[in-house]
């Protein structure tokens, strides 16, 4: 059976570091922490969890800090998550079962990340990230933010997936002035465009990401995913400011079959101009994309289920026909049956039978 190093970059993470670290006991033959200067108990959590500390100022450079760590792995395959993520009972389960099978040969693993839990523990993002890698193929990464491995070799998907449980809110700035430091430096990749227009998306700068979606689309050079995304966030940025976005998500039309998140805009879009028959053809394409893990986008789960159904709800009903409205509302009640508007539409179609 191969062993299996988790290698860790962290700073002032000691309210969260042993939950993650413990969620691995079993499965994880190594653990090394690197400390990019913690002033807390960083240093001591980790030790106490049976980790090996080592230690190295902020480079301000993420792929430079993973690779650091990597170094220190002695396993056969190096493996790392975040100080806040966690392997669920189940996800372990599935990975100590492929690491019995030898992973099946892989070079690089990848993972689904779910992030984002509702109150249910759901998860409202999922995508998937290169999580462990054969260490004599001595992969690096690449990106001094949103960094990456460029695998190659036997590539395997496995189902286990990664739960991000953020504890606390972190520095919502942090990523943006390493891409404005990059950006100082040198020509940014597509790539790095594409996550500059994300970070100031994120923080509400809606110009200064639309201006960022606009250079990183008109690259040749961009992943269609990507470009499908940039199209979406830009009719979104373009929204906030008042101005039309139609043009952005017809564009994401030529990104190949269309999303169901670019579905689900397309359909607020037409609902929102009074056109709820053009709408719900949206919303019920929407309903027929497969929601893939394995793909490497990001993919906003209500979209897979249940927002078109509450929309397709509510197209129906502007149309007259309340009964087909009423079984959209109770297939989105599988999705979410605690859901404030799903049980509003439910006490209103009760009403309508009196």
């Amino acid at each position: 059976m191969p062993t299996v190093s988790l290698c860790m970059i962290v700073k002032n993470e000691e309210d969260v570091l042993a939950r993650c670290l413990e969620s691995v006991r079993g499965f994880a033959d190594e653990v090394v922490v690197l400390d990019t200067g913690s002033t807390d108990g960083t240093r001591e959590a980790a030790r106490a969890c049976g980790a090996r500390v080592e230690e190295m100022p902020w480079p301000g450079d993420f792929a430079a800090a993973r690779n650091r760590s990597f170094s220190y792995g002695t396993g056969d395959y190096l493996f790392w998550l975040d100080a806040d993520d966690v392997l669920l009972p189940e996800a372990r389960a599935v990975l100590l079962a492929w690491k019995a099978a030898g992973f099946y040969g892989a070079d690089a693993v990848f993972l689904p990340y779910h992030t984002g839990l509702d109150a249910n523990g759901a998860p409202a993002l999922v995508y998937c990230r290169e999580r462990l890698f054969r260490r004599e193929k001595g992969f690096f990464w690449e990106g001094a933010v949103h960094e990456a491995v460029a695998v190659s070799g036997v590539i395997r998907h496995c189902p286990a997936a990664v739960t991000h449980q953020k504890a606390r809110p972190g520095d919502p700035e942090r990523n943006l002035r390493i891409l404005e430091r990059v950006a100082g430096q040198r020509p940014l990749s597509a790539r790095e465009l594409y996550y500059y227009g994300r970070e100031l998306y994120a923080l509400g700068r809606f110009p200064q990401a639309a201006r960022r979606f606009r250079q990183f689309l008109r690259r040749p050079d961009g992943w269609e995913e990507n470009r499908a995304d940039a199209c979406r966030l830009l009719a979104l940025c373009e929204e906030q400011r008042g101005r039309p976005r139609l043009r952005w998500l017809l564009e994401g039309l030529r990104c190949g079959a269309p999303r169901a998140e670019l579905c689900c805009e397309l359909g607020r879009f037409f609902l929102e101009e009074g056109r709820p028959k053009d709408a719900a053809f949206w919303y019920a394409l929407a309903l027929t994309r497969e929601l893939r893990e394995d793909d490497g986008a990001f993919h906003l789960r209500d979209c897979y289920g249940f927002l078109p159904c509450i929309q397709l709800c509510v197209c129906y009903d502007r149309m007259g026909d309340w009964r087909t409205a009423e079984r959209y509302n109770e297939m989105a009640g599988h999705w979410k049956p605690e859901d404030p508007a799903y049980l509003y539409n439910k006490e209103y179609f009760l009403r309508k039978k009196q």
